[in-house]
C-alpha cells in the first residue's frame, strides 16, 4: 500500500475471478501499534465483548458494533483508504457500514470457525442481494499455526449455498458441507498470511473458515463489514440499514484522541442473532 494506492484494471479482475484481494501494509507500524494500545485498554471492549464457544472446548472472543464511531478504532472503518478501496472494487456503489468487530482468538484457546458465507447469515438479515462484504485486517501476525483466515478461491461465484446448524452441543451455522467439499475439489485453497496491518478485501459469498489457534500466538483482528446503499436491507433487524457513512481522511488514525466514542455504537449480543438460528418451519 501507499498513498497513491488505488484499484487498477487489474486489482479489479483479481478480486471479480477469486472473490477476494490482499493488500499488505494498508495500516503502517505506528497506526497498528496505535489500534492495539486503543484495543488493548479499551473498557468498551472488555464490558461488551462475549465468548463463541466452537463445540471442540475452544472459545473466541469478539467484540462487535453496529455503527461507526468517532473513536480511534472506527477512524480505520471509516477511512478513505479501506472504504473508497472497497467501493472500487464493488463496482463504484456507495457503502454503509454494517457492522465492525474485534476478533480475539487468544493463544491455546481461540476456537475455530466452520466454512461459511457471510451472505449466509445476511440474507436472512433481509439483504435481497450479495452485494457487500467484509475487511478483514490484521493485528497480529496471522498464520497457519495460529488459525488464519482459510478462503476458496473463485467460490464467490457458487451463489449462496444451503446453510446448516454444523456440530453438537455448541453448534454453528455453516455452508452445507457436502457442497463445501466438492467447491474444495475445483477451488483453490488458500491460507491468507497476513501480517499486521495487512488487510483481506472479500466478497460476501466467498467460503471462508479459520481452525483453533493451539499456538503460543494470539490472532486478533478487526473485521469491518459493509453494505451497499441499493442493497438497503427489507426489513429491521440486529444490523443496520442504510445510514450514510461519513468518511475521514487516512491521516484521521493517527489524529484521532478519542478513547471513548461520543456516538453510540450500538454494541451487539449474539442472543439478538436471528441469523444463526435453527430455521423452524410453520
Amino acid at each position: 500500500f501507499s498513498p497513491t494506492f488505488s484499484v487498477s484494471s487489474e486489482i479489479k479482475k483479481s478480486f471479480d475471478k477469486n472473490g477476494f484481494i490482499i493488500v499488505r501494509n494498508i495500516l503502517s507500524g505506528d497506526e497498528v501499534s496505535k489500534l492495539l494500545d486503543f484495543y488493548n485498554n479499551s473498557e468498551e471492549v472488555k464490558h461488551h465483548a462475549y465468548g463463541r464457544d466452537d463445540g471442540l472446548q475452544k472459545k473466541t472472543k469478539v467484540c462487535l458494533w453496529n455503527y461507526a464511531g468517532d473513536d480511534i478504532g472506527d477512524m480505520v472503518s471509516r477511512s478513505e483508504k479501506i472504504v473508497t478501496t472497497f467501493e472500487e472494487l464493488l463496482d463504484g456503489k456507495e457503502l454503509y457500514h454494517y457492522h465492525s468487530k474485534l476478533m480475539m482468538k487468544e493463544a491455546r484457546t481461540g476456537g475455530q470457525h466452520v466454512w461459511h458465507q457471510d451472505y449466509g447469515y445476511w440474507y436472512e438479515n433481509g439483504c435481497l442481494y450479495p452485494d457487500m462484504g467484509s475487511v478483514f485486517i490484521a493485528l497480529d501476525p496471522c498464520i497457519k499455526e495460529n488459525g488464519c483466515l482459510q478462503v476458496l478461491a473463485g467460490s464467490h461465484k457458487m451463489g449462496r449455498l444451503n446453510t446448516a446448524l454444523i456440530g453438537t452441543g455448541v453448534t454453528q451455522r455453516g455452508a452445507d458441507l457436502e457442497r463445501v467439499e466438492q467447491a474444495r475439489k475445483v477451488c483453490r485453497h488458500v491460507f491468507v498470511e497476513l501480517a499486521p496491518g495487512d488487510a483481506v478485501f472479500f466478497h460476501s459469498n466467498l467460503l471462508h473458515t479459520s481452525a483453533q489457534n493451539l499456538s503460543d500466538q494470539r490472532r486478533w483482528s478487526m473485521i469491518c463489514a459493509y453494505n451497499t446503499r441499493m442493497n438497503n436491507p427489507v426489513w429491521e433487524h440486529h444490523h443496520p440499514q442504510y445510514h450514510p457513512l461519513a468518511k475521514v481522511e487516512d491521516s484521521a488514525i493517527m489524529d484521532c484522541t478519542n478513547r471513548v466514542s461520543s456516538v453510540d455504537k450500538g454494541y451487539f449480543h449474539p442472543k439478538d442473532d436471528v441469523s444463526i438460528r435453527e430455521k423452524i418451519n410453520p
